[in-house]
């Protein structure tokens, strides 16, 4: 259901409206599963749909749908800035991870992106270098084993 919301949005922001079929189109189904979907997310405060008509977000709808695309887009930062992933297997990865991920969890990601990007220096940090290389090589570089405690 998140996905639909998510996709709505989009095409909200894209092209102004959202429709059934360019729904079904974005997602890969049929438009009796759209239907299907509209009906449930209807149910639940979230859109609005005639049939035959346009489909809306409600204010309920709205929020919901702009905190899946943090989700969606932190993800995405993370996995192609610190992992190096390419953008096209970060998007398709950051679509199946932000639905699996607890609250606590995708607070912890914003805070980690959050530190990382406001890094004093424009430039990677040097830990974050030393794991590039890691896994280029397999070797740690400039590290030393830490003491457990």
């Amino acid at each position: 259901m998140e996905d639909y919301l998510e996709t709505i949005a989009t095409l909200k922001k894209e092209i102004g409206v959202a429709r059934v079929k360019d729904i079904g189109r974005l997602l890969n189904v049929k438009n009796p599963s759209v239907n299907a979907a509209l009906n449930v997310l209807s149910d639940l405060g979230l859109v609005f749909h005639e049939r035959y008509g346009y489909v809306d977000l409600t204010d309920k709808g709205e929020e919901l749908a702009q905190n899946i695309k943090k989700r969606h887009d932190i993800m995405v930062r993370f996995l192609t800035t610190i992992l190096k992933i390419d953008p096209k297997t970060a998007e398709e990865d950051a679509c199946r991870m932000e639905h699996a991920m607890s609250d606590e969890t995708f607070e912890k990601f914003t805070k980690f992106m959050e530190f990382v990007e406001t890094c004093p220096k424009k430039e990677r940090p040097i830990w974050l270098q030393n794991f590039d290389f890691y896994i280029k090589t397999g070797k740690r570089q400039n590290c030393t084993k830490r003491e457990d405690k």
